[in-house]
């Protein structure tokens, strides 16, 4: 499992002690909070760790009230990345002051949190962190929603080496059903895209005992757009990527480039 924090500066200074420093990007629809490693040379990818939904849900009718992850897993697999450039993303209304928080619309952790203007906010995030790194390329990984952000985001740009998701629902409205849960109105569904989108090359881990994102919810995207299911035994929704992350990363080809 990974770390708890009980605050943000405690998740700072974590963040800090790996090498990250904590910056903020504001995207024109939202401001997205962003650890970012520097490689002292740049060169490769820059791999980009996109958060999970974040807070759970008190719950199964009341959402949080702040969606700040206590337990960040994807920034958790950052810091187990080996690679020199690595960035980590939260989502929408995440790692937000009370104030912000305040100003922040709840249907962003809700029924809208992958809606087109949030994929739209991590495009310009990635082109701006590619450009402040001088770096060209890009690897994307997503646990759980932070996979179904990926996946969206890799559909609509062509700088993408490598996509890797990790216990994500990629077919949204099968997940929904799964769940009995409300549909997800305005948000986008990777199953769902046009028949003419290319995908990179993609590895999709799900947990063998994965009752939260069940291996059928992943097999169904890739059979409509390709790419790998990599399941593993004993793990479940939240057991035990981060613990295993620098190994698995070994199953993930890597498309080296030089620029």
């Amino acid at each position: 499992t990974s770390d708890s924090f009980a605050s943000l500066g405690e998740i700072t200074a974590w963040a800090s002690e790996r090498g990250f420093s904590m910056r903020t990007i504001e995207t024109g629809s939202f401001r997205l909070a962003a650890f970012v490693r520097e490689p002292s040379v740049a060169r490769g990818a820059m791999v980009v760790y996109i958060e999970g939904d974040g807070a759970p849900w008190p719950t199964p009718y009341h959402p949080p009230r702040d969606p700040t992850p206590n337990k960040p897993v994807s920034l958790a697999l950052a810091a187990a990345d080996p690679s020199p450039a690595v960035v980590y993303l939260g989502r929408p209304c995440q790692y937000l002051d009370a104030d912000a928080l305040r100003h922040c619309d709840s249907r962003y952790w809700i029924e809208r949190r992958f809606a087109s203007e949030v994929v739209a906010a991590y495009d310009v995030a990635v082109t701006r962190l590619k450009s402040s790194l001088r770096i060209s390329r890009l690897r994307l990984v997503g646990y759980s929603g932070g996979g179904v952000i990926a996946a969206l985001l890799a559909a609509r740009r062509d700088d993408v080496d490598a996509l890797v998701t990790v216990a994500a629902p990629l077919a949204l409205s099968e997940w929904v059903t799964w769940h009995n849960a409300s549909p997800l109105t305005g948000s986008l569904d990777p199953a769902e895209l046009s028949e003419n989108v290319r995908m990179p090359p993609s590895v999709h881990f799900v947990g063998g005992n994965d009752r939260t994102v069940p291996a059928p919810m992943v097999e169904r995207f890739v059979r409509r757009k390709g790419g790998h299911v990599e399941t593993v035994p004993d793990f479940d929704h939240d057991c035990c990527w981060v613990r295993d992350w620098a190994s698995l990363l070994a199953r993930v080809p890597v498309k080296e480039n030089a620029k």
